[in-house]
């Protein structure tokens, strides 16, 4: 994951999202080098059913769907199912990212312009 995120930068790679999933919960993370013991990296974001969430990147989580005291990695049958959703607009230049429960309430919504992506 370092050597990607290296490459991104040295290559000038613009507007990098993650999204990833199967942590059986939700979360809005920003990975920013100055907070992170590597940081040969750009800023990017991270949308998740399931975070990266490796400490070595520095994250910062935005918003998270599990109750306080909650241990991760719960199973379906409680309930923690989540997906999201992104839209892109051109005309604002901007990519608005949603988090939502199983049953489509909106847990996190954010929006993200280019420069933030950068």
């Amino acid at each position: 994951m370092a050597d990607l995120l290296s490459f991104i930068k040295r290559q000038h790679v613009r507007n990098v999202v993650w999204v990833s999933a199967d942590v059986h919960h939700a979360s809005a993370t920003h990975y920013q080098p100055q907070r992170a013991k590597f940081s040969d990296f750009k800023p990017f974001w991270e949308f998740v059913g399931g975070p990266l969430n490796a400490g070595t990147f520095g994250p910062e989580v935005k918003f998270t769907s599990l109750p306080a005291g909650t241990a991760p990695n719960r199973p379906p049958r409680d309930g923690l199912q989540f997906f999201g959703i992104g839209r892109i607009d051109a005309q604002q230049q901007s990519l608005t990212m949603s988090l939502h429960d199983v049953s489509g309430k909106t847990l996190f919504k954010g929006e993200l312009p280019v420069e933030s992506c950068r």
